[in-house]
């Protein structure tokens, strides 16, 4: 039997509740439905505070130390982030600012953002998908972008949507699943023999 993915979601939504984090959710549930994993939820605006002012990762509490941690350790990552004068917000960046640089490596990533309207939906192109692949990370082909209009009561109702988050992990499934069995070879060859 093979171990759960380590599936980590980081939400750059900077008030509680969220449609960044609602996004992510929404995704989690979806990777949940499909693959055997241990999901952890990263919100930036409860960590807003005590990341304020620190410039070197030395200088962070033991608390965004966990988080950075968390981030990357995960197997498959899932982002998302409000849209911000056209680009992920600050804090998403000064997060991502704290994680080793090679950390991500070949790491599955979701990419997600939401905002007001439909004119800030290249961010994923333009700023988080040069962001992951500084990283060397591998960005999943098709990215989620969610407007006000597709959320009711900050929960996704827009059923295109919706169609277009299922066919985004469809997609990334077969590059899901080569992870799977990279993390787990031995396990693997076990339960083969």
């Amino acid at each position: 039997m093979t171990q759960p993915l380590r599936v980590v979601a980081v939400s750059g939504g900077l008030q509680s509740p969220s449609k960044s984090a609602a996004l992510t959710e929404h995704i989690l549930g979806l990777i949940a439905d499909e693959i055997s994993s241990e999901q952890h939820m990263v919100e930036l605006g409860q960590l807003a505070p005590l990341l304020a002012g620190a410039i070197w990762r030395s200088q962070l509490p033991e608390v965004v130390e966990r988080k950075l941690t968390v981030v990357e350790q995960a197997d498959i990552l899932v982002v998302a982030t409000p849209v911000y004068r056209g680009s992920y917000t600050g804090l998403f960046k000064h997060f991502f600012d704290f994680i080793h640089q090679d950390a991500l490596i070949d790491k599955p990533v979701f990419l997600a953002a939401t905002g007001g309207s439909e004119r800030h939906a290249l961010v994923i192109e333009h700023q988080l998908r040069p962001l992951f692949s500084f990283f060397q990370a591998r960005t999943l082909p098709l990215g989620i972008y969610a407007t006000d209009k597709d959320f009711v009561d900050y929960r996704l109702q827009d059923p295109a949507l919706i169609e277009r988050t299922r066919l985004a992990l469809q997609r990334a499934m077969p590059l899901l699943e080569l992870t799977r069995k990279a993390r787990h070879p031995l396990v693997e060859q076990l339960a083969v023999a």
